[in-house]
């Protein structure tokens, strides 16, 4: 039997009520959709998100305190990156809209038909990422020993890596575990449109990187968006500032 196409865990965010309600009866008669939570403001939004894992946000731009821009802004960090679909009564965000790669703009009152165009190239978009992943060359997953386990770790999961003598230490959110490889036969496997060794010692995704910092006499660090920096080594400090096109 064919496999059941996976539905969009979905989430929408307005401070309006109403207009929450208008996309809950929206969303109830699309197929592609799961509906799993509304927020009223960007704060609420990313929590929801950090915790539910959302594939989808229907985000309303103009909310108090924390807009739908900077909301896009702040979801595009998460290590689950949700696709996001601007609903507003507003056409003058369009630039900024599209600047932050969000899949489509779609003006209130919202037609069912203009919706259901935007849910379809959130699809097509999602799809084409996984086929670009399954043709992908470089490894999309390590197993690890843990304790008595054996834990899959996804490779986009790891925030960076560290030598330790004949083991490599990834770093996955709050936690970490032992990998037995040499960080060169790892750097290898890695996804260089992904990952950047900055040290004899350290590979770091590179949307982990906030910024670089010039400590003088020839040393530089690199940023972390935790607020961590981590000294970048002599033979790899070319190939980071090319990062920041320098």
């Amino acid at each position: 039997m064919p496999k059941e196409p996976q539905k969009l865990r979905t989430i929408i965010v307005d401070d309006e009520p109403l207009a929450i309600e208008r996309l809950q009866i929206l969303c109830a008669q699309i197929e592609d959709l799961d509906l799993i939570g509304t927020a009223a403001d960007g704060a609420s939004a990313l929590r929801l998100s950090e915790n539910l894992k959302p594939d989808l946000i229907l985000l309303d731009i103009t909310m108090p305190i924390m807009d739908g821009i900077e909301t896009a802004k702040s979801l595009s960090k998460l290590y689950s990156k949700p696709s996001v679909i601007f609903i507003t009564a507003f056409d003058n965000f369009a630039l900024e809209a599209f600047d932050l790669d969000v899949v489509d703009y779609v003006l209130k009152p919202v037609a069912m038909e203009r919706l259901k165009r935007a849910i379809a190239r959130v699809i097509e978009s999602r799809n084409k990422n996984v086929r670009s992943v399954l043709e992908s060359d470089y490894a999309q997953e390590f197993w690890v020993s843990h304790r008595n386990e054996l834990i899959r770790i996804a490779a986009l999961d790891i925030d960076r890596i560290e030598a330790e003598r004949d083991y490599m230490r990834l770093y996955v959110g709050d936690r970490s575990y032992l990998l037995h490889q040499t960080i060169s036969s790892l750097e290898q496997r890695l996804d260089p449109a992904m990952f950047q060794r900055i040290h004899r010692s350290h590979i770091l995704r590179k949307d982990t990187i906030a910024g670089l910092r010039h400590e003088g006499g020839g040393v530089w660090h690199i940023l972390l968006d935790n607020g961590e920096s981590l000294r970048i080594g002599r033979k790899y400090l070319a190939d980071v500032k090319n990062l920041a096109g320098k």
